[in-house]
């Protein structure tokens, strides 16, 4: 495995705010990715610690998201075939985090 991908994704919504979005986003979600192609393997919550597996060109992809009152950090590790495409998946995680927890 490469090294993990790792995003911050600043917000001032507080903690519990920014975890329900999550949860609201990461349950939305799910259809898309299964249309893309995408399987969902585990998602579990652990306090404020979102731990999931995917399937994605039959490549096994693990990571976690730590909610946080300041910030949630998004930590994807990748095999080397979707290694390739890092940044694009870094910038993607970014502008979508961005979104979900900006203030409305």
């Amino acid at each position: 495995m490469a090294k993990p991908l790792i995003v911050d994704i600043p917000h001032d919504l507080g903690q519990a705010e920014a975890r329900r979005r999550i949860e609201t986003g990461v349950e939305q979600g799910r259809g898309m990715l299964a249309k893309s192609g995408v399987a969902i393997d585990n998602l579990a919550w652990t306090g404020d610690r979102l731990d999931f597996a995917l399937s994605a060109l039959a490549q096994k992809v693990e990571g976690a998201i730590d909610v946080g009152a300041e910030s949630v950090r998004v930590e994807v590790k990748l095999p080397f075939l979707l290694a390739l495409f890092a940044e694009k998946i870094q910038k993607s995680l970014g502008r979508e985090g961005n979104l979900l927890l900006t203030k409305k």
